[in-house]
């Protein structure tokens, strides 16, 4: 359990929290949720020790590990998975002693601390942590300097995981990771044992990963029961009995304030005059409900075009120095298109924007631009091409050349940049302002066609829903590359799936992705097995029978863990055969003219489509580690 206390804490003269309070208990998952700046992050670094508070108290068990992801990557030739495998302290400490220990009775306790932590079968839990995250197998015994730094935050991320810390602390972990990883991700957390605490702006993450609220507003805390969905509904119920209490209270104000200037100065009601004056100094009043401030983007709309605006035939699409990373795509955009890419990372999504945008050439094959199209690209590594001692005005003028100030701030006004915030230097701007600043800049002569390269990375939710509004309300073409579902799912009406060098339209929706993407997993994870199996027999030269008892050997040292899968394999099969049961009903002609009956059958369906989905990842994740897992002779 965390308890907040009185929490009180400044940052050069600015108070950041004023005496909040707040209390977590064991096994929630909490979703911490605020504006920007707010200081969500802030209470992250108070909870673990790294700030200290000005005044009040954050308890918590001293027993608790807390985990969170590390910074401080090395650079050197440690592989992949011993990073991993060396965040399990204890374990690393035990190996390291049982190498030195001479001691027979101190080696015995050693190995058998070693049996109870499963120590032994760690190496496959710690691959298929990176596994789920998006490293192939062979990758795991690589240096980490041979991978980028969004890269390694995903060895970061699963370094924390491995560890199964009693205290879970996440801070946007989804940043770095693809769809494919963020739909791995959620099921892992949905089943994460132990107390989350989970700072994001993903709406769909914190509608499926978290049980529990904690908004940080106005320097205090709140808690609310429930997902984020549940959040808005209830503080929107709180923010409009609130306004209803403030203005009951300010009628009654000015009653008494006019019996007390009525009658104050006469003697008769004098007495009462003043009990009135002494009510009215005492009264706690109640704060108006301020309406945030709507941080809308506006899109400026271009002029309409012939399609297509841009096509492509046949091309391969690579970069100089080796072979294309995209084979014979064949695709066009029209001015109405809303696409989105999906396919997991390395496999070409940004390579094929690169192109769209010009930043790559064709290596094989023809590419039509229409004569005047404008296109507007938009990429967070951007940000980093920046004069920070810049202004967001004077990179604008920069843009708009020969232009009256008066349009160039007009044009920094329609993403939220008023005269004191375009004339701050861009390395005051916070992470949010800075992409703002991007979207204002790539659209500033109203570009045709809008590449967006995962543009919600540093965007609060607020900001989140202005950009999806903005993009509705465009009327231009759209390419988007995005880890948020809700976005894709609002803004998109065209799926491309970039995958294994080619570009293919998917008829399905995100959902049904979704299940393509669990179905690849146990795809792959079957074919592993099966390879390992034949590798494992020409080896040992095992016949079917040394097979079979090798086999019943294994589920006897890894009882729990096989009894997990069988547990996850057979709650798949009832919640599938719950689920084909429902699609009879509703095809049911009595039950589909009910529609009341109709309606709850439908609630029903999607909550066991929902649990099915993750019981499925569940089952398939659990498989992976058993094999994985090699018997030790």
């Amino acid at each position: 359990m965390i308890t907040i206390s009185e929490l009180t804490y400044l940052i050069a003269g600015r108070t950041i929290f004023d005496e909040a309070n707040a209390t977590l208990m064991d096994g929630w998952k909490t979703g911490i949720i605020g504006e920007n700046g707010a200081g969500k992050s802030t209470l992250f670094n108070l909870i673990t020790g790294k700030l200290q508070a000005d005044s009040g108290t954050i308890d918590r068990s001293t027993k608790a590990r807390i985990g969170f992801v590390r910074q401080d990557m090395p650079d050197d030739d440690t592989t992949l998975l011993d990073i991993v495998l060396a965040a399990d302290e204890e374990r690393t400490e035990l190996l390291k002693q049982s190498e030195t220990e001479t001691d027979p009775y101190k080696i015995a306790e050693i190995f058998t601390r070693l049996n109870d932590i499963d120590a032994y079968a760690a190496p496959a839990k710690a691959s298929a942590i990176l596994a789920g995250l998006g490293f192939k197998d062979e990758q795991l015994n690589d240096p980490i300097s041979s991978f980028s730094g969004g890269w390694r935050m995903r060895v970061a991320l699963a370094s924390v995981l491995f560890q199964e810390p009693e205290i879970l602390m996440l801070d946007e972990p989804t940043n770095h990771l693809d769809l494919e990883a963020i739909i791995w991700l959620e099921n892992y957390l949905i089943n994460y044992p132990n107390m989350l605490l989970l700072i994001s702006h993903d709406r769909d993450l914190l509608n499926k990963c978290v049980d529990h609220i904690l908004h940080v507003e106005k320097k205090k805390l709140t808690s609310y029961t429930g997902n984020y969905d549940t959040f808005e509904r209830e503080r929107a119920e709180r923010m409009h009995h609130q306004q209803k209490l403030h203005e009951k209270q300010q009628a009654q104000r000015a009653s008494m304030q006019e019996f007390v200037d009525r009658f104050k100065a006469k003697a008769s009601k004098a007495k009462q005059a003043q009990s009135r004056m002494k009510a009215l100094e005492k009264m706690d009043i109640v704060d108006a409900v301020i309406a945030e401030q709507a941080r809308a983007f506006i899109f400026p709309q271009p002029e309409k075009m012939s399609p297509p605006v841009f096509s492509m035939d046949k091309i391969d699409i690579g970069y100089e120095e080796g072979n294309p990373v995209l084979k014979n795509v064949d695709e066009r955009i029209d001015m109405d298109d809303r696409i989105a890419l999906l396919g997991s990372n390395g496999n070409g999504k940004s390579t094929l924007i690169k192109l769209i945008a010009g930043r790559l050439k064709a290596m094989k094959g023809d590419v039509y631009k229409a004569p005047k199209l404008r296109i507007g690209y938009f990429s967070q590594h951007q940000a980093e091409e920046m004069d920070i001692n810049s202004t967001p005005y004077e990179v604008m003028y920069e843009y708009m050349k020969g232009e009256p100030e008066h349009k160039i701030r007009g044009k920094l006004g329609m993403f939220g940049f008023g005269k004191e915030l375009s004339d701050n230097k861009i390395s005051d701007l916070s992470g949010g302002e800075k992409s703002r600043l991007l979207f204002a800049l790539m659209s500033h002569d109203a570009p045709h066609l809008l590449l967006l390269d995962e543009p919600t990375n540093h965007l609060d939710i607020g900001a989140r829903e202005a950009l999806v509004q903005a993009l509705n309300a465009y009327e231009g073409a759209v390419v988007i590359v995005s880890h948020d579902p809700s976005m894709l799912e609002r803004v998109a009406d065209q799926l491309w799936l970039v995958k294994d060098g080619e570009v293919n339209h998917y008829d399905g929706d995100l959902d049904s992705y979704r299940q393509l993407v669990i179905a690849d997993k146990r795809q792959s994870a079957k074919e592993e097995k099966a390879e390992k199996v034949a590798t494992s027999g020409k080896k040992k030269g095992l016949s079917k029978k040394e097979k079979r008892k090798l086999e019943a050997k294994k589920r006897q040292a890894f009882a729990s863990l096989y009894k997990d899968i069988k547990s996850a394999e057979k709650l798949v099969e009832k919640l599938d055969n719950d689920k084909k049961e429902l699609e009879n009903m509703m095809e049911n002609s009595e039950v589909y003219g009910d529609a009341g009956k109709m309606k709850l059958i439908q609630e029903d369906y999607a909550k066991i489509t929902k649990d099915l989905e993750n019981a499925e990842v569940q089952w398939a994740n659990a498989q992976e580690v058993y094999d994985n897992t090699e018997l030790l002779e």
